[in-house]
């Protein structure tokens, strides 16, 4: 544990800034899984649950939770995936 009072401060805000960007990769994931499913089972919705995990990607990635071109990556799959399933 650190004794100077700057790096006692750092300490508080690097386990926000974790606790944040933890609930906001399971926010992701769980948006991601979502899409796939819906996409997979041919659901009514899954435009709907594909355009919310987007968003939520695209928010992850201005935020440096995901690397830009990881984010695009993901974006790109899912697309893959949605237009596989219409055809």
């Amino acid at each position: 544990m650190p004794n100077i009072k700057s790096a006692i401060k750092r300490v508080k805000i690097t386990k926000a800034k974790t606790l944040k960007n933890s609930m906001r990769k399971s926010a992701l994931r769980t948006s991601i899984r979502k899409a796939k499913e819906a996409i997979a089972s041919n659901d009514a919705s899954k435009e709907e649950a594909l355009k919310n995990a987007i968003k939520l990607i695209d928010k992850a990635a201005a935020k440096n939770v995901l690397h830009k071109n990881t984010a695009a990556r993901k974006k790109s799959k899912l697309m893959k995936a949605l237009n596989a399933a219409n055809k």
